[in-house]
Formats: C-alpha cells, sequence, structure tokens
C-alpha cells in the first residue's frame, strides 16, 4: 500500500513540475487583415507560387497568388515581408496521442486507454490535456492539427480532430468525433518465442479475438439498424456513438497486425455496412495487398516510414520507398508520427521519403492535403486555397529538412501563434549559463 501511494504522490508532484513551468499565451482571435508577401508559397496541391502573396482575414485566406499579379490593397493590411522564405499550409498530424500522453513512466500521465475490450463511447475529445508540454514542441515544427486517438482494446472509441492553440478542449476542438479506431487482431500465428508466449496465455492466432467478436458484431449490427432511426424511443449512447459509420459521418481507422487481418476487417466492415475506411499502419503487409486496397479505394496512413523492415528478407530501405510505392498504385497516402513525444518529426519522416522517389511537393502533400481529406477536413483546411482555414506556416528554410526547417511564423485559424517551448526556453538558459563561463 505504501509503494501503491509513493508511486501516486511521485506522479503528482511530477505533473505539478511540469504544470509549473510556463507555457505560451494562447494567440487571441485575428484582428487585423494579415498579408504574407515575397515568399515561395507552396499550396500542398503540387503548386509552387515564387515571390507570391498570401492575404487572410477573419480567420480565412482571402487570396493566394503572384505577387504584383494579385490585385490586393496593402494598405488595408498587416504586411510580413517573407522575401527569401517559404510558404506552406499548416501541417496535419494523424494517428496521435498528443495531449492524452505525457511521461511514459509515470502512469497518472497517461489518459489514452480505458479497461474494456469494446469502448465504443470513450471520446478523447474530453480527455485532451490543451497544458501537455508536448504540444508547443510539435507545433514549434508546423504541426497545427492533431487527430488525437484512443488506443486498446478491439473496439477503442472515437478521435477528434484537435488545432494546437487553445485554453480548453472545446476550444481546441475542430472535428469531432469523427474517428472510430478498430484494432484488428492477428489472424496468424507468428514465428519463433512470441508464437510460443501466445500459445502459453491460450491466445493462439487470433488471440481471445473470438469471445469479442461476437460482442463486436452484434454491435455493429444494432447500430446500423439505430442508424436508421429518425426518433428512437430509446436513446441508447453506445449505439449512438458509432452510428456515424453507417451515415457515412464518421470514419473506420482499422489497424491490422497482417495480411489476414486486411482481407478479414474490411470484409466485416463492407459486409455490415461502414461507408468509409481508412487503413491505419499500413506497410510492407498492406503493400502485398495494394490492389484489394486500391480496388476498394481506402486511403492508407504511413507511421513507419524511419522503422526498420518488417521482415528479415525485406529491403532494408522499404520503409522509406512504400509512400512513393502506395501512391504509383493510385492509393490515397497520409504519413504521420503520431507519438506526443517525438511528434516534431513529422516534417522530416515526409522528407525522409523525399531521398526515395517523392517529390518534395508529393512529400508535403501527404502531410497536410492528403491527410485532410483522410480525416474527412479538406473542405476547409489542408491546402492554401481561398476559402480555407488560415492555417498557414512561414518558415526561414525548407519545412521538410531536418537542416533548414525554421519555423518563425504560425497562423491557426488567422491566429498569430507563439512558437515558443520548453525546449527553446532550456536551450536560452543554458547558453547564458555557459556563455557566462558557470559550469
Amino acid at each position: 500500500m505504501k509503494k501503491v501511494i509513493s508511486y501516486i504522490v511521485l506522479g503528482f508532484l511530477s505533473v505539478q513540475l511540469l504544470n509549473s513551468q510556463a507555457l505560451p499565451v494562447v494567440a487571441p482571435a485575428q484582428g487585423e487583415s494579415v498579408m504574407i508577401k515575397g515568399a515561395t508559397i507552396h499550396t500542398g496541391k503540387g503548386e509552387v507560387i515564387e515571390n507570391g502573396v498570401i492575404t487572410f482575414r477573419n480567420g480565412r485566406i482571402t487570396a493566394v497568388g503572384k505577387d504584383g499579379e494579385t490585385a490586393i490593397s496593402r494598405e488595408s493590411h498587416r504586411v510580413i515581408d517573407a522575401t527569401g522564405k517559404h510558404v506552406y499550409p499548416g501541417l496535419i498530424m494523424t494517428m496521435s496521442n498528443l495531449g492524452l500522453s505525457e511521461i511514459g513512466s509515470v502512469d497518472v500521465t497517461q489518459d489514452s486507454r480505458e479497461h474494456g475490450t469494446i469502448n465504443p463511447g470513450v471520446r478523447t475529445l474530453v480527455a485532451y490535456n490543451t497544458d501537455s508540454h508536448a504540444i508547443p514542441v510539435v507545433r514549434s515544427n508546423g504541426v497545427l492539427l492533431a487527430q488525437v486517438v484512443p488506443s486498446g482494446g478491439l473496439l477503442s472509441g472515437t478521435s477528434s480532430v484537435m488545432q494546437l492553440d487553445a485554453w480548453n478542449w472545446e476550444d481546441a476542438a475542430y472535428k469531432t468525433d469523427n474517428g472510430v479506431h478498430l484494432n484488428w487482431p492477428r489472424m496468424s500465428a507468428r514465428a519463433g518465442r512470441r508464437s510460443m508466449y501466445e500459445m502459453y496465455m491460450g491466445e493462439g492466432a487470433t488471440g481471445g479475438f473470438e469471445s469479442s467478436f461476437k460482442e463486436l458484431d452484434k454491435l455493429f449490427t444494432d447500430a446500423a439498424a439505430y442508424a436508421e432511426l429518425d426518433k428512437p424511443e430509446r436513446v441508447n449512447l453506445r449505439l449512438e456513438a458509432i452510428e456515424g459509420l453507417f451515415t457515412g459521418d464518421q470514419i473506420l481507422f482499422i489497424s491490422p497486425s497482417d495480411v489476414q487481418g486486411i482481407l478479414a476487417s474490411v470484409k466485416f466492415a463492407r459486409e455490415k455496412g461502414v461507408k468509409k475506411l481508412v487503413l491505419v499502419n499500413a506497410g510492407e503487409d498492406a503493400f502485398m495487398v495494394k490492389d484489394f486496397i486500391r480496388e476498394n479505394k481506402i486511403p492508407v496512413i504511413l507511421s513507419t516510414v524511419q522503422a526498420m523492415p518488417a521482415h528479415e528478407h525485406s529491403d532494408t530501405r522499404l520503409p522509406f520507398k512504400l509512400a512513393k510505392m502506395f501512391m504509383d498504385e493510385g492509393i490515397t497516402v497520409g504519413i504521420t508520427f503520431p507519438s506526443s513525444d517525438s511528434g516534431f518529426n513529422l516534417p522530416f519522416a515526409a522528407g525522409q521519403a523525399v531521398a526515395y522517389g517523392l517529390t518534395k511537393e508529393e512529400a508535403l502533400q501527404m502531410v497536410s492535403l492528403n491527410n485532410a481529406i483522410i480525416l474527412g477536413i479538406d473542405d476547409v483546411t489542408g491546402s492554401l486555397e481561398k476559402g480555407k482555414d488560415a492555417n498557414i506556416l512561414v518558415s526561414s528554410g525548407d519545412l521538410l529538412d531536418m537542416m533548414t526547417n525554421d519555423v518563425v511564423h504560425a497562423f491557426i485559424q488567422g491566429r498569430d501563434i507563439d512558437l515558443d517551448n520548453k525546449h527553446k526556453m532550456l536551450y536560452r538558459r543554458f547558453q547564458e549559463k555557459y556563455k557566462n563561463g558557470e559550469r
């Protein structure tokens, strides 16, 4: 008991220590109209505009074009001279635990999963912590939106898309409860010692899936029927949580472990009437059934660009090549770097794929517009177009290059975001210390 109390006290003190560190102040709503001129504009749709100009008012983009060829009155705008710099759409991180996980070794700072196997009513929206110190760090490298997802179990719950500068989760909500997450278990036996462990634990090739599948099957059948009712006599919160899967208002994000899991999970979802599917954690196994994925018009999310190959016989550089390989098959591809403590590497994961077949604009699209398409928010963000939200980055160098990435301005819905963070604060602190000869 004393040991448990000690862990709780340690966790509480750790959280208090984190919160005692200053966080950037949340930006107010956009006041004056803004013009960024003279930069190279990367629209996120493959188009590059040299010596470009972009304007936005009340949080929306009002014009994008070449400076001197776009009729805009400079007198009515706050002008930012970005000559020699680059302008990009804000990056979007999918499949993230940002705001749900702070310190990996402290349980009380982990809030991404609930007990149980099937949890349709779990909502990451209300658990999202806007005071997380990981958020400003991720934001400083260009990530302005994140899909915050639950984990664990067979059906983890629902995810929401959050904008990364807010006082509370209500203000942060960008697209609420639009994703449902299904973790399909391994359908084939593993090789080696892991297989022996699963057999010993009674998990086998399909794990404890069979006992849970009947409940999952019934839940989807009931939810599909519930979605057809205009006014149910009794409100059922479990069914309401996922009824959007059968009306097209929600997306089913499937995370299978092997080829058989991909085929079985997609077949299950289609038979139940799910309208929109996305395959996450796609890798070498997914590419083995690329024709099946293309025929079913399923987008894929790659989260293993900077990873080891899945199999001993695989090309050692295959993870870097997969983005180009899927794209060449006509499959919509998004790239993510989901961990909250290293999500700032998202632009560099995309940049890594440039050396293995993608152009820089294609790589940018996979972390901006393609991710917006996958999340169903491409009508308002993901690219720099008139009428879309002003989620905009200005970098003095190449955003996708670790050596030159230097975001000097960031705007979320037109709000000028403070790009300071704990890493920068510590850098300034110790730079000053050693400059003065301290040890």
